[in-house]
């Protein structure tokens, strides 16, 4: 066999979806998963169950991968440099994935480089988080507030993010012991994702730039491409994308997460360097997938055409509910509409929990829309006819 041997840290359904893209390639897999259950062991045949914070664990996975590549960006840096150092290439590597593991680096390297984002600052107590408060209100605390908190390693969906509006509020953050970052609340119109691929030899490409529609700090829905979005502004957002991928050396994708503002800015909200939700879209609506391009990526093949298979497609997410028979409304589903696209992960049904999604296409926004938001709810249970 000359094919290549992939080798993915996680087993999440970024994995399982990653891996379902390199089988018409004939590229191997080797995992390494939490746990037998998870979404990506189910379906991946050479599975090793070990814990990726364990040096020892990682080298002996690595042995027979051709590259590594991960499902989340937790793996802790000095390892990935200790992989490295014998001779396995990691992408992307940890000097780029340090941006994505640690808040506060990626502050700091995109204020280097000149990447619009909010105004922030590391805090150290809920004194330090009203003082920069101050800052932001021109010299009055009140007039800061609300103030955004983030742990600066750790966080997603949500979690390790605070809003507070005093510094009493701003108490919980560091209970944990951790560096918090401390944000202004962005008055944005709206969250936006600019997806793109980037090789080792600095090919790149980027997908149309996707409004995200957030619910409770989880991603419900994504729309390709953003409606109503300035052409000007949406060549901004890739070209920023894809200048962050060059700058920061990242193998693989990327997306990058903006808040477009009132008057008509862009600022980078946060960093993956990984496939990504607003990505998913792309496994029906485009000519090439984020997760195919992750895979030629890493492999150093020529990159996929990016473009959109129609005019619009949608995404949207199918949380768990109250009601864990799911494959059963496939029948609602599929017969309702016989262009939906259902991935489901695998995973045992819990409330809140991302458990799949669905694609919709076609050429009518608001039918689009409907559609997917339809299939989503019915599988979760909230619509019943």
């Amino acid at each position: 066999m000359t094919f290549p041997v992939v080798g993915m840290v996680g087993g999440g359904q970024l994995a399982r979806m990653t891996h379902e893209a390199g089988i018409p390639l004939g590229i191997r897999f080797k995992l390494l998963s939490d746990t037998p259950q998870d979404s990506a062991a189910q379906v991946v045949g050479d599975v090793v169950i070990g814990d990726y914070r364990d040096l020892d664990t990682l080298r002996e996975f690595a042995r027979g991968c051709d590259v590594i590549t991960f499902d989340h960006e937790h793996v802790p840096t000095e390892h990935l440099r200790a992989l490295e150092a014998d001779g396995i290439p990691v992408r992307p590597g940890p000097d780029a994935l340090v941006h994505a593991q640690d808040k506060g680096v990626m502050r700091a390297r995109l204020e280097a480089i000149g990447a619009p984002c909010p105004r922030h600052r590391l805090v150290s107590d809920p004194a330090d988080v009203e003082r920069f408060a101050a800052e932001l209100g021109g010299g009055q605390a009140p007039g800061g507030f609300p103030v955004v908190l983030k742990t600066v390693r750790g966080g997603y969906d949500g979690k390790g993010v605070w809003v507070v509006r005093s510094s009493k509020e701003a108490a919980e953050p560091f209970r944990a012991g951790v560096p918090v970052l401390a944000e202004e609340k962005v008055d944005f119109v709206r969250e936006l994702a600019a997806n793109i691929v980037r090789s080792p030899h600095g090919q790149a490409v980027a997908y149309p730039v996707v409004e995200s529609v957030q619910v409770d700090g989880v991603c419900d829905t994504v729309i390709a491409p953003a409606p109503d979005l300035d052409e000007e502004l949406a060549g901004q957002a890739q070209q920023l994308a894809l200048r962050i991928a060059r700058e920061l050396g990242v193998v693989g994708h990327l997306a990058v997460e903006l808040f477009e503002t009132a008057d008509g800015r862009i600022l980078v909200n946060e960093l993956a360097m990984r496939p990504h939700n607003s990505g998913h879209w792309t496994q029906d609506g485009a000519i090439t997938s984020q997760f195919a391009n992750h895979v030629r990526a890493v492999l150093d093949l020529p990159l996929g055409d990016p473009r959109p298979r129609a005019r619009w497609t949608v995404m949207a997410n199918v949380l768990g509910g109250d009601y864990p028979d799911m494959y059963h409304a496939y029948l609602h589903c599929m017969a309702r509409d016989p262009q939906l696209k259902i991935h489901m992960y695998g995973k045992d049904v819990k409330p809140g929990r991302k458990v799949g999604h669905v694609n919709t296409y076609g050429d009518d926004l608001a039918d689009v829309r409907e559609r997917a938001a339809h299939a989503a709810g019915y599988l979760r249970g909230t619509i019943t006819e």
